[in-house]
């Protein structure tokens, strides 16, 4: 880990001390765990965003396979 410092007003601390001592878990821990949840967030709206993106990206046809060459090699390959 990596000790970092940060700023938190008193209602932030108050609040966090209070979650602590109901919880059992340091505030570190707290803090770590809203970080995560921070990350998590962020990452899940990228993906969103990003398969959004793809949404619609062969609507025109262009660059996908026809469907009957496609299953005609798939035809040839024998199972094992």
């Amino acid at each position: 880990m990596v000790r970092t410092q940060i700023y938190l007003t008193e209602q932030e601390q108050s609040a966090l001390r209070t979650i602590s001592d109901n919880t059992g878990r340091s505030q570190s821990e707290l803090i770590r765990i809203a970080v995560d949840r921070l990350i998590e967030e962020t990452q899940s709206t990228d993906r969103g965003e990003i398969l959004g993106a793809a949404a619609g990206l062969w609507a025109d046809g262009a660059g996908r396979a026809d469907f009957a060459v496609v299953r005609a090699e798939a035809d040839r390959i024998e199972p094992r």
